[in-house]
């Protein structure tokens, strides 16, 4: 079954963004990719810890130390470039990073914290 795709609202239109989908089969996953990555690399992960990267994201704070599996974010240090990258891995599947650049993820990050995810968690 081909999952079905969705990037947040704040994405332009056309644009590469971050999409989020589903495999409805059990264990369900969330599956994360960025369109225009050229890896085309698909981080898997768990509900658990998608709803977890969803309430880091909202809550602007940390997630446990104690919250396995995790998504890591991984932010360049040059905040005022559009696109510096942002990395993406799972604490499971450390290989599979997903790279997005700053402009795309804080797209990504409004759309978060709009609630357009919160039916993937």
């Amino acid at each position: 079954m081909t999952p079905h795709w969705q990037k947040s609202s704040y994405c332009s239109e056309g644009d590469s963004c971050i999409h989020i989908a589903t495999t409805p089969t059990t264990p369900r996953a969330i599956h994360l990719t960025e369109s225009g990555d050229p890896t085309g690399a698909v981080l898997t992960t768990t509900p658990t810890a998608f709803r977890t990267l969803l309430t880091t994201l909202k809550t602007d704070t940390p997630p446990p130390k104690t919250t396995t599996p995790q998504i890591e974010v991984t932010l360049n240090q040059t905040p005022d470039t559009p696109d510096a990258p942002v990395h993406l891995r799972s604490t499971t599947a450390p290989e599979t990073v997903v790279t997005t650049d700053r402009r795309k993820w804080h797209a990504f990050v409004l759309g978060v914290r709009a609630g357009e995810f919160d039916h993937f968690a």
